[in-house]
């Protein structure tokens, strides 16, 4: 068989529990659906850090934030293992979503499309006017954003929810989608070609079109997980990071300390909305590639590079460590991918980047420390990780500690803040949800002491293998 072509879609902040056959019956995704049926799921996907930046550099790169020195957005980032596949042939396009530093650095792309966040109206954001952007102005649309939602007299009660009202076709969504099947529809060459298309939703603000809102507005959707012990239980950083979201309207987003269930709920409907509205451009995009003739030979990758709390324990979008913020969705279908697997190993969403170098039919660099998991695509046996990692650094939005780092291993979950003796200690076995943080409780020294090793020794020996790999590919 030919290489094949290699389709990486990456969407912005989706949690792991938004896939109707991964047994999510509460979001319509017909498209996603087929893909779990026909390719391989892995259900214990975590990504290397909870926002855009680091966990795409992580991806990109197959290096770790720390051994790459991204860890937080807008910090340098220009070289990824695209520029391996341009070398060896493939045709390598971007469209979408990417948050490389600077925005339109090449990464060993052949051509981007590039198109960034949905909201980047903030004093503190370099100023950049992407594809997207243009393609609103040329058509004089004023682009939604926190400065013009700002002037609605609800816009304190929406929780970032609103209906998108400007053409359909102009919506980044399905921009992006619209755009990447043009490519695939006008592209005249015939060389083997790797197209990464990243969406911006559904990160906020939520904002889906109304026919994909009017499936949603009276949807039973599941409420945010929190309570008052929970609460009362996080760490200092994460108390300031609560406060922070409450006085800050990033991304559009107002919010609120105590919402109400109907606030939520909205929230939640159009969030979910967004994700069927994506879900739609992966049908069309499938489509596309049976026009040309090269969806049998095409493998597709999903996933996304982190999650969203959506108000659970208390908690606005991502930069925590919590289920919803660093797990996420990661599918794999196409030729020789073993059909309706699904494997519930650990998994590292930077574990794909390797993935998609072999099955390129090239040796991922011993460098990197990343793995590959095409033995598990072939249904070969596969133990996965033993431990998963996260990481994150004080930005302008997680102020309240210089480094957070996460570990878990098949049971145990724990967060290390470097400059605090609090922490997060979570019994994932007994407590799925992390509703109960067992750092101080009695009868866990064993385990926390245990697991800060583990970490302490992953630093170590990720400076030993990685070197000096790291600077060379930011």
């Amino acid at each position: 068989m030919s290489r094949p072509n290699i389709v990486f879609v990456i969407t912005d902040q989706q949690r792991y529990d938004t896939i109707a056959a991964l047994g999510c019956d509460h979001v319509d995704t017909p498209n996603l659906d087929r893909l779990v049926r026909e390719g391989t799921s892995f259900t214990h996907t975590y990504v290397s850090a909870p926002s855009c930046s680091p966990s795409r550099a992580s991806l990109f790169t197959g290096l770790y934030p720390h051994s790459l020195g991204v860890l937080r957005n807008e910090e340098l980032w220009r070289h990824s293992w695209v520029e391996t596949l341009a070398e060896a042939g493939y045709h390598c396009v971007n469209v979408g979503k990417m948050h490389t530093h600077p925005w339109e650095t090449p990464m060993g792309f052949h051509e981007r499309t590039v198109v960034e966040n949905k909201d980047r109206d903030h004093p503190n954001v370099p100023f950049f006017h992407d594809q997207w952007d243009k393609a609103l102005w040329a058509r004089g649309e004023h682009k939604p954003t926190r400065t013009t939602y700002r002037h609605r007299e609800d816009y304190a009660d929406r929780l970032g929810a609103f209906e998108w009202t400007l053409p359909e076709e102009i919506h980044s969504d399905v921009f992006v989608g619209s755009h990447a099947r043009w490519w695939l529809d006008t592209y005249p060459g015939d060389e083997p070609f790797f197209l990464q298309i990243g969406f911006p939703g559904p990160h906020p603000p939520y904002d889906p079109v109304p026919r994909h809102l009017d499936a949603y507005r009276d949807r039973d959707v599941p409420l945010p997980v929190v309570d008052e012990q929970d609460l009362a239980g996080q760490p200092d950083p994460l108390r300031e990071l609560r406060e922070h979201h409450q006085a800050n309207d990033h991304d559009a987003v107002v919010h609120l300390a105590n919402p109400t269930e109907e606030q939520s709920r909205r929230q939640r409907r159009h969030y979910l909305a967004n994700v069927t509205m994506i879900d739609e451009q992966i049908g069309l995009l499938l489509d596309a590639l049976e026009r040309r003739g090269v969806l049998d030979n095409t493998v597709i990758v999903f996933t996304s590079d982190h999650g969203d709390c959506l108000g659970d324990h208390g908690h606005s979008q991502k930069w925590t460590m919590y289920e919803p913020s660093v797990r996420v969705p990661a599918i794999v279908w196409g030729p020789e991918v073993v059909a309706g697997q699904r494997v519930d190993a650990l998994t590292s969403m930077m574990d794909l980047g390797p993935t998609v170098l072999e099955l390129a039919g090239l040796t991922p660099p011993d460098w990197m420390e990343a793995g590959s998991l095409v033995p598990a695509l072939r249904g070969e046996p596969w133990a996965g990780r033993e431990h998963v990692f996260s990481e994150h650094a004080r930005d302008m939005i997680l102020t309240g500690t210089e480094l957070m780092t996460m570990v878990r291993d098949e049971r145990w979950k724990l967060v290390e803040f470097i400059d605090s003796g609090q922490g997060q200690l979570f019994d994932l076995e007994a407590d799925p949800r992390e509703m109960r943080n067992l750092w101080s409780a009695s009868g866990t020294a064993e385990v926390k002491t245990r697991l800060l090793k583990v970490i302490a020794h992953w630093r170590a020996h990720s400076a030993l293998h990685t070197a000096d790999h790291g600077r060379e590919h930011r």
